[in-house]
């Protein structure tokens, strides 16, 4: 009896582990692909948002360019300081103290010359992979700030 205990338990191993070894590392991959659509989907809306058929300034169009995984300086780099950022979608003109910048996280959508109030595409500010877009709004996903591909 012992012995039919034993078989049986190796043929439950030999057909159990190689199938479960199959799974290792799928399970990265799948969060990487939803993180990637969810980026793209909020790119989308928020170029909606704007009316925006093109980003001014986008984030690390060229190969080899930079990449950021802070929503708050993505997908337009305008953030950073460049005044590219006219009107609101009411037609109302930016002016200080409004955010610059097509943001993903904290992003100021109304010309109250205030930094409020401030719309969330994204959940979190900080993502686990670096993205870059191109001015018609396509995400890219990398390893690194430096576009590494996965």
């Amino acid at each position: 009896e012992l012995l039919i205990v034993v078989a049986i338990l190796g043929v439950l191993a030999a057909v159990v582990i190689p199938n479960v070894m199959r799974f290792i590392g799928a399970g990265e991959q799948e969060a990487r692909d939803t993180e990637l659509a969810n980026i793209q989907a909020a790119v989308s809306a928020m170029m909606v948002d704007n009316n925006l058929a093109l980003l001014p300034t986008p984030v690390g169009p060229l190969p080899g360019g930079a990449s950021t995984n802070d929503m708050n300086a993505f997908p337009d780099t305008s953030a950073l300081g460049v005044a590219l950022k006219e009107y609101d979608r009411l037609g109302n003109q930016f002016i200080a103290p409004d955010l610059d910048g097509y943001l993903l996280y904290q992003h100021d959508v109304i010309a109250d010359t205030s930094a409020t109030p401030l719309v969330n595409y994204v959940a979190e500010q900080i993502t686990a992979s670096y993205y870059s877009v191109d001015e018609f709004g396509t995400v890219k996903q990398w390893r690194d700030n430096i576009q590494t591909p996965y």
